[in-house]
């Protein structure tokens, strides 16, 4: 089970990993957070995220940050290897209850549902009520821990 580390601008990565806390508080110990201050250099930030990489690291890890290009990235791009620990930039909330919900998948897999919860998750919402959205059954539960779709 990869770990995850959210590496973002301050505050976002700790209330990220509040909000995943929250919905799934039975994977506390493999979530870190890594929140990048404006004072902070890059190199203060990586010796943060080498220490929570190494926290959660089972060896693979998956890292999150928000803007490609931003000292979050770009830190996270010096501890990646491509193979045991992954980078996927544009951090958002659908897209860490995705990784979580499939967390028992291997790395190159959880890599993808993170990216397809991202897109999935980003949607114009229309002006009537309710959302006539249709239900989904859970049709493959033992394949994630939770009925997120």
């Amino acid at each position: 089970m990869p770990g995850l580390v959210i590496l973002a601008h301050a505050p976002l990565a700790s209330a990220l990993r509040d909000v995943a806390q929250h919905t799934f508080p039975e994977c506390a110990a493999r979530i870190q957070a890594v929140d990048v201050t404006p004072e902070m250099t890059p190199e203060q930030a990586e010796v943060l995220a080498r220490e929570a990489l190494a926290k959660v690291r089972s060896p693979q890890a998956l890292i999150f940050t928000d803007v490609f290009g931003a000292t979050p990235c770009n830190v996270a791009q010096r501890l990646s290897d491509g193979v045991q620990v992954r980078v996927v930039t544009g951090v958002n909330v659908p897209m860490l209850w995705r990784a979580l919900c499939y967390g028992n998948e291997p790395l190159e897999n959880l890599v993808s549902r993170a990216l397809a919860g991202a897109t999935q998750g980003v949607m114009p919402v229309g002006n009537t009520r309710p959302q006539n959205q249709a239900y989904q059954t859970n049709t493959d539960a033992q394949d994630h821990a939770h009925h997120q779709q």
